[in-house]
């Protein structure tokens, strides 16, 4: 008996993707592979898995990467100093390259024909995970019901598992007020009571971070150690990537630290306003720039800043295993060797201050700026400097 063919499906195990197995199997007499990565989000693996069987699926895979995210995703972009349009930390845009390709890798494991997503038509991540599908599996077929079937509202997804007993979680029985998607670095909420620029986030839609008007009346510390530019311990305690991230997190989360309300400029062309928060991120991006303040030469520096923004725009648009990415993350990466020591932070009320930084780095050298007289710093050359800048102003 000639075996159906196999397609993997990014799956959550909630309403949008359980409606999508279904369809997949009703469409495409194919045996439906469910795949979830574990990238740090709120998730229920055994509802998971029980909502896959009852589907009828055999194949469930659920896979840990957690570590290989933070280490090799996140930090990469810490290190660029990443911010889309000056604000968005890019938490929902790193995601998506790990996510595409581990389930190329599953569906080449498994001589699947095709690969499939719940991203809606409108939004970036169909771009996001497309583009990494084909990087890695250039021919497979990939199929995104959103842009194919004829459901196009809430009403009409709920009248579609009514009909095939898919079970449908109670708030999600009216229009639910938001959309949400959560990894280990970041929470984005979007959508509803948010896409009126003009109305204000109402508190609880926030779900790791707190009000910094209730956050303690007394400020917390946190010193970050960095090795070759990327952070490895916390107080001098070494650490997984993941629970560097996730104690982070947990710290900067009870100090109000970490939230953004922006209105952002899609890669398609449609403006949105999100909600995110991105607390244990937040931390390290303000201390990294603070090591790299005191262990980089400003060359090196001002070519990193230079880069920036065309860097985010990459991640952002989905251009992650991108040459041009490759080739910035290169000048990003120049000298990261020399980016070794600690930083420590007093975290307060919403509000970030360095306190100290620590490095054997020589390229701040405290003799050179010092107010007290001394021999190694040259005084008589800076006339002749500024003469041979003046001529640039005309």
């Amino acid at each position: 008996m000639k075996s159906k063919k196999k397609i993997v499906l990014a799956y959550s195990g909630g309403l949008d993707t359980s409606i999508i197995l279904k369809w997949l199997q009703e469409n495409y007499d194919a045996e439906v592979i469910a795949y979830t990565a574990d990238v740090g989000q709120e998730m229920d693996k055994k509802k998971i898995i029980n909502n896959a069987k009852k589907l009828g699926v055999k194949n469930i895979i659920i896979n840990d990467l957690k570590d290989v995210f933070v280490k090799d995703y996140v930090y990469p972009m810490i290190r660029g100093h990443a911010l889309y349009e000056g604000t968005y930390l890019l938490g929902t845009s790193i995601a998506r390259p790990l996510i595409a390709k581990d389930q190329v890798r599953i569906a080449k494991k498994f001589k699947a024909f095709a690969v499939s997503h719940g991203s809606t038509g409108k939004g970036n991540d169909q771009v996001r995970f497309e583009l990494g599908y084909y990087y890695f599996a250039p021919k497979i077929k990939v199929i995104a019901p959103w842009r194919i079937w004829t459901m196009n509202s809430r009403s009409d997804l709920i009248k579609y598992a009514e009909k095939n007993k898919i079970p449908i979680p109670k708030d999600k029985k009216g229009a639910p007020p938001f959309s949400v998607d959560d990894n280990l670095f970041h929470t984005s909420t979007e959508g509803k009571a948010l896409e009126n620029p003009k109305n204000f986030a109402p508190e609880f839609i926030y779900q790791r971070t707190i009000s910094p008007e209730k956050a303690p009346n007394k400020p917390s510390f946190v010193t970050i150690n960095f090795k070759n530019g990327d952070p490895c311990g916390i107080n001098g305690k070494k650490t997984s990537p993941a629970k560097l991230l996730e104690k982070l997190n947990q710290l900067a989360g009870k100090n109000g630290i970490g939230r953004v309300d922006l209105v952002e400029n899609r890669f398609i062309g449609i403006k949105s306003r999100g909600v995110y928060e991105t607390p244990g991120g937040t931390l390290l991006l303000h201390a990294h720039r603070a090591i790299e303040s005191v262990t980089l030469d400003k060359k090196t520096m001002h070519k990193k800043d230079g880069v920036m923004p065309r860097y985010a725009e990459l991640i952002y648009n989905g251009y992650w295993f991108s040459k041009e990415r490759f080739k910035l993350q290169r000048v990003i990466d120049d000298k990261r060797n020399k980016v070794n020591g600690s930083v420590k932070l007093k975290l307060y009320k919403g509000n970030i201050t360095i306190h100290s930084r620590q490095t054997k780095s020589k390229a701040y050298s405290m003799k050179k700026v010092s107010f007290e007289e001394n021999k190694t710093f040259n005084k008589s050359n800076v006339e002749r400097f500024i003469n041979f800048h003046k001529k640039k102003l005309k």
